[in-house]
């Protein structure tokens, strides 16, 4: 049975994408079959994974609004043992779509229910908000990764983020784990990440991740290509980061 893996933080810009399309890759080059749902209306997982967002009949929408069988939306990406299920901007509306529906919270994890057998580990990239579509996708994980870049506001709305994660386990999915706090943007030369890595290790302690993420280049170029880093370039340190990431998990599954 796979594992289903919901990346979120309410607040953008956090690394939730980019975590998403590299640890899916790396675990993919893992020898694991592993499936990403875009779940951010703005589709940057799927374009990030080679996908031409402009010319697709079935996304993670029709699913979710209209019922569509799952594996009509799910495509190959640029990878062996990887596959899509992207996003579009329609998924903006679905909020107000499925906003009467009865048990709303709910509907991603029937959707998932017919494919999660099929995967050894299925990636959600969530929207930075805490909407309905996310609080779907937390109702439908077992567990979840919280990137925390190393920048001046980090902590800020982690505490928003646990309260929900808390509600939902009391009324939704009483068995979301925290899979882990992952630091991302770190640069050791800076004295403020290093700072903030102190804080989330003293607050969060055995919840954040060994792997820490730098603050690397070709991470911000690989997307424009359509490509993970670990294609566009294997050698580089976010690449590596990344491949270290995903055997942290292996090991800890």
């Amino acid at each position: 049975m796979g594992k289903i893996i919901a990346l979120a933080n309410q607040k953008g810009g956090v690394g939730k994408t980019t975590t998403t399309i590299n640890l899916a890759a790396s675990l993919a080059v893992l020898e694991k079959k592993v499936l990403v749902i875009d779940a951010d209306p703005q589709a940057n997982a799927s374009s990030g994974l080679g996908i031409d967002i402009k010319s697709l009949e079935c996304t993670v929408y029709e699913c979710l609004v209209n019922g569509n069988d799952p594996h009509d939306a799910i495509l190959k990406s640029c990878i062996d043992g990887l596959y899509v299920m992207p996003s579009h901007i329609d998924l903006v509306g679905a909020e107000l779509e499925l906003m009467n529906r009865e048990e709303r919270e709910l509907v991603m994890k029937r959707m998932l229910s017919g494919v999660k057998d099929e995967y050894d580990y299925i990636l959600i990239d969530c929207s930075p908000s805490l909407g309905l579509i996310t609080v779907n996708s937390l109702s439908a994980a077992d567990s979840i990764i919280i990137p925390v870049q190393c920048e001046y506001f980090a902590l800020e709305g982690i505490s928003k983020l646990l309260n929900t994660i808390r509600i939902i386990k009391s009324k939704l999915n009483p068995a979301l784990d925290i899979e882990g706090f992952l630091l991302t943007m770190y640069d050791s030369r800076l004295r403020l990440s290093n700072q903030i890595y102190e804080e989330i290790r003293k607050h969060f302690q055995e919840l954040v991740f060994n792997t820490i993420i730098s603050r690397n280049v070709k991470l911000s170029e690989a997307p424009s290509y359509g490509l993970p880093a670990i294609l566009y370039d294997a050698e580089s340190r976010g690449a590596r980061n990344y491949l270290a990431l995903a055997e942290e998990i292996l090991s800890k599954n």
